[in-house]
Formats: C-alpha cells, structure tokens, sequence
C-alpha cells in the first residue's frame, strides 16, 4: 500500500471519514460509500469500535482502502494494523507514528498546519500531509497560497472541506481531500435516507476523479 499510496489518491481523489454513533451505523454508511463508488474509507478511532469495524470491512469490502484516523498513540495504532487497517491519518505529527506505519507498509498522514509543520512532516518521510483544520485559516486560498513554494509536497486538505468546495481543492492543487460531515448531512443520516446520500457521494466521487489539473504530481 506505502509504494502505491500516491498514485492511489490522484486516481480516487476523496478519501471518506466516517464517525458514527454505534458499529452497525458506521457499517451502513461504510458500505453505502462503497457503492457510491468510494474506494478509501477512513474509520475513526475515536467511534465506536473502531477496530471491529475495520475488520468487519475488510471483509466485506475487500475493492476498498479501509484505513484509520484520529491516531494518537503508539498502540492504537498496533490494535488498528492488526485489525486490516491499510492506511492511518493522525491529527498532528509523531515521528515515531511514522516509523511504526512505514515499517508495516501503511501510509502514515499526519496532520499539520502551517509551512513549517508541513515541511517538517515531509522531510521526515511522511509521503503525504494532512492540511487540517483547512477551513478555519482560509480553505482553498489557504492553500492556493501554501502551495506555490512547496508544491512538491502532496497536500490532502481536511477539515471543513465540503462537497461544493472540493473541487476547487483538487484543482488548486490538492493530491486529494478528506469530507466527513458532508457526506451524510445529519438530517438524511437521522432519517436514514440512503438513497439521497449515495447519490450526493456518487456525484462529488466521479466528479473528483473527472478532474485532470497541470497542477498533479507525477509518481
């Protein structure tokens, strides 16, 4: 998965963040992405058991990533490998993360903010870095500014990014974005209206990968 990370999000574009209220909730919506043709799903570690879940999902959608956020220690994210996670996003930078992810073949995505943090993580190994919170310090003109003078770094913009916003990221430059809260608007989760929801995720997906920009990396 780390030697083909890069290329997987400029083909896919979106990686999904799931938080839910009980496991048979977050397998719903999990496997609702995944017909709405999603193929990265993040689960993240502070629902409710994360690490079944994943497991369940491995298994039952085995053409998907199923990966991990909102790691913040060591043996979270050992309880998550072994549970089939294939990638981890953290909040923040921890080199030791890092090591611990790269050594098992997982993409670690830390999460960093300013130029600095963001260098920081990068020189360090991390193959790519979440902007989080994006949407708080500018969203996409945030980026757009970042971007110019380190433009080599793959950028996955997180954090208030929504439907209607996410491809301006892409186009500005971003390898991929990270939506949460968008995808399953509460009053279509509450209501459990699934057909709604996949097709708001089926249309933001394949109009994420339609997007071809001069601004892509090449891997």
């Amino acid at each position: 998965m780390l030697a083909n990370w890069l290329s997987t999000l400029q083909n896919y574009r979106l990686i999904a963040v799931i938080r839910y209220d009980h496991i048979e909730q977050g397998e719903k919506m999990a496997c609702i992405l995944a017909h709405s043709g999603v193929k990265l799903i993040e689960i993240t570690w502070n629902s409710e058991q994360p690490a079944k879940l994943i497991t369940i999902l491995r298994e039952k959608l085995p053409h998907c990533y199923i990966g991990v956020g909102t790691i913040f220690h060591h043996q979270d994210l050992v309880t998550a490998m072994e549970a089939g996670s294939q990638f981890c996003f953290s909040p923040h930078f921890d080199v030791n993360l890092l090591k611990l992810a790269h050594n098992n073949n997982i993409p670690y995505i830390p999460g960093a903010l300013s130029p600095t943090e963001i260098i920081n993580a990068f020189n360090e190994g991390a193959k790519t870095v979440k902007v989080f919170p994006i949407q708080t310090v500018g969203g996409v003109n945030y980026l757009k500014a970042i971007r110019s003078p380190i433009s080599h770094i793959p950028l996955i913009p997180t954090g208030g990014v929504t439907i209607q916003s996410a491809p301006d990221y892409i186009k500005a430059g971003a390898i991929a974005v990270g939506l949460s809260t968008d995808l399953f608007p509460q009053d279509l989760l509450l209501g459990e209206n699934w057909k709604m929801i996949s097709n708001r995720v089926t249309k933001i997906q394949q109009e994420l990968q339609s997007i071809k920009t001069t601004k892509d990396l090449q891997f």
